[in-house]
């Protein structure tokens, strides 16, 4: 009966135009100001007016209603919204009080009234809060017809500051959202209440949710820095409970992001040297009107390698790749990047493995030059998926040179690895592996010439340590870092690829008898746990450690993985040659005889044929120099 009740008032008060709801308290205030003037008189006379009295004083009774009229429409009290009649409306409401009663003060003098200033003064007083109350009146039966049969969200407040403290009283007249309780970090506002709520501690954030229906919490702490937040939000969240946010009214006027706190972070911020390809020749010509085919074009460098080619004006750039998506996007993206030039893109969905589809690309498009960036990369994976890696790495390699040699590809270049260089891991072997696949087809090559580029970490690649810290500082941490005095060789992305193009156009100076490896002049190693620090340095965060224990983000040593080694190295065997280029070196190193690279190539092919991880791994070790003694120490580390 009291649901149905309240459903027809709201009705009948939500079917009210804006103009019928304005004439209603226009009424209210007209009406009001002679009940008001009537309980005056009754408080004056000590609770009941003399006969007398009363006959003398009834013509006031009107003019106190026109002049509260005249108030409510200079002042505009009508179009104060009750759900907003807040501190501006009851200084407003304020006002329209002291104008009615200064012209009844006005009026009893001119008339010669019988009635004392005080008694105006008690009127004007009783006016006022009869106005202000009867509006919040209003309200509150409103907000109770509007709750029919629509329960209220109840919610927990993170932060009992003075954001916590506006929101619970935005809330408190809010239709469906109820705030019930105050949670707060501060051992010294626990157990106290503010704004008529309660604060309790993080710990009872479960057991409140339980007790009170709550499932979801709001955090009113603007102020602190993104990472805690990112804490407080992950152990909510661990409850089953929805977290939300309330940005700082600075953030609400635009004086700070809204969206991220976190700046911005280039890669070579952290190489701790000058990006080489600032001063790299581009060597454009090579590729100039010619037709080049990219593998991998998807992947991190791959897809550099062909935003960098397209600079070079190639007739045709073949983008081979074996995701469906990063395929799909690289396309769009260049497309745009070539729309006007005479460069025509070409999309093939496709792996290096499959040797039908590596045959007819190059006898269909007529490859000229080919960039081979296709290999599963990620060292972790790799370890666990040791046959998936090697066909992919080393099979995909050798199917796809053999398709380049056949076709008289005029240049073929391998991306290689510093993990190839008495590889600790699979991955590196692999890499390894497919450089002795190139070394072995550049000594019968009639036409082609096979050349390798080995570099160490790329910044900011997929997989890479960057993206990974960035996710994590995002997250509030902590960094995970495999150990403290990991070391690696680093350099971007674009430098990967200025040096994969630049070895492309150096490669005609080779013999055609040899695969010559390329290296780039990096620098010194950088140390992890530095780029780590500089990093959330360079986020606007402090590294949370037993010197600074009130910190945002700590770095947590989780140990090296398998296969992972402390420090990388770049060559294999001594001595370096020169090449155009002062920071690109060319490194000379063993090969396989022809005898052993095929004897290894039957094995794998027989290992991954039928699933024999054990024989894959047998001739890693046999054939992969420094691996078995690597892959030792780095499991004793």
């Amino acid at each position: 009966m009291l649901g149905t009740l309240q459903g027809v008032f709201f009705r009948f008060v939500d079917s009210l135009s804006r103009f019928q709801k304005q004439t209603v308290l226009f009424a209210v205030d007209t009406v009001i100001a002679p009940l008001a003037l009537l309980v005056t008189l009754f408080v004056v006379s000590g609770g009941s007016p003399g006969s007398d009295l009363l006959p003398g004083l009834w013509p006031l009774f009107p003019v106190v209603a026109f002049l509260a009229a005249i108030a409510t429409l200079a002042l505009r009290m009508t179009r104060i919204q009750l759900k907003s009649y807040e501190t501006s409306g009851i200084m407003r409401t304020a006002w329209m009080a002291v104008m009615v009663t200064a012209a009844l003060h006005f009026v009893i003098v001119a008339g010669r009234v019988n009635l004392g200033a005080e008694t105006v003064i008690l009127f004007g007083m009783i006016f006022f809060l009869g106005c202000a109350i009867t509006r919040v009146l209003m309200l509150q039966v409103l907000l109770w017809a509007l709750r029919a049969g629509e329960p209220r969200r109840r919610v927990l407040i993170y932060g009992a500051g003075n954001t916590g403290v506006q929101l619970v009283a935005a809330l408190r007249n809010h239709a469906s959202i109820r705030p019930v309780a105050f949670i707060d970090d501060s051992a010294a506002l626990q157990s106290l209440s503010v704004a008529g709520l309660r604060i309790y501690s993080p710990d009872k954030i479960r057991m409140l949710a339980t007790s009170l229906g709550v499932d979801r919490v709001i955090l009113a702490m603007p102020s602190l820095s993104a990472p805690k937040l990112a804490q407080i939000a992950r152990r909510v969240q661990a409850m089953d409970l929805k977290v939300m946010s309330v940005p700082s009214f600075a953030q609400l006027v635009g004086l700070e992001d809204l969206l991220d706190t976190l700046k911005p972070i280039e890669p070579d911020e952290f190489l701790g040297r000058i990006q080489i390809d600032r001063a790299m020749p581009q060597g454009g010509e090579t590729y100039r009107g010619r037709t080049v085919l990219v593998s991998g074009a998807g992947g991190s460098i791959g897809s550099e390698l062909c935003r960098q080619l397209l600079r070079a004006r190639p007739a045709c750039l073949i983008l081979f790749e074996m995701s469906e998506i990063a395929l799909y996007t690289i396309e769009r993206e260049l497309r745009d990047l070539a729309e006007g030039s005479d460069t025509r893109i070409v999309a093939v969905l496709g792996s290096s493995t499959d040797s039908r589809m590596a045959r007819m690309v190059m006898a269909e498009h007529r490859i000229d030059v080919v960039f081979h960036a296709a290999a599963y990369k990620h060292v972790p994976l790799v370890e666990s998926n040791p046959l998936a890696g090697l066909a992919n790495n080393v099979l995909g390699t050798r199917t796809l040179g053999d398709a380049a040699n056949e076709a008289g590809v005029r240049k073929f270049v391998l991306v290689s690895s510093d993990k190839a260089v008495r590889p600790a891991n699979v991955m590196g072997a692999s890499k390894r592996l497919a450089e002795l696949v190139i070394q072995d087809l550049a000594k019968r090559a009639e036409k082609t010439h096979f050349s390798i580029v080995r570099f160490g970490n790329v910044l900011g690649s997929s997989g890479s340590v960057i993206p990974l810290f960035q996710e994590q500082i995002a997250r509030g941490g902590p960094i995970t870092l495999t150990h403290d005095d990991v070391t690696r060789y680093f350099m971007t992305i674009s430098e990967a690829s200025q040096l994969v193009l630049l070895a492309g156009s150096f490669s005609d100076e080779q013999s055609r008898d040899s695969a010559d490896v390329f290296v780039l002049d990096m620098g010194k190693p950088i140390r992890i746990r530095d780029l780590a620090r500089q990093m959330i340095e360079r986020a606007g965060c402090t590294l949370r450690d037993e010197d600074n224990p009130e910190g945002d983000i700590e770095i947590l040593v989780t140990g090296l993985r398998p296969g992972e080694k402390l420090h990388e190295e770049l060559l294999i065997g001594e001595g370096l040659l020169t090449t155009p280029h002062p920071k690109i070196l060319r490194a000379q190193e063993q090969s396989l005889s022809e005898l052993q690279m095929a004897s290894a190539l039957r094995a794998l092919r027989g290992a991954v044929a039928t699933g024999d991880k054990e024989a894959a791994l047998d001739l890693v070790r046999t054939y992969v120099e420094g691996y078995g003694q690597s892959a030792r120490v780095a499991a004793k580390l």
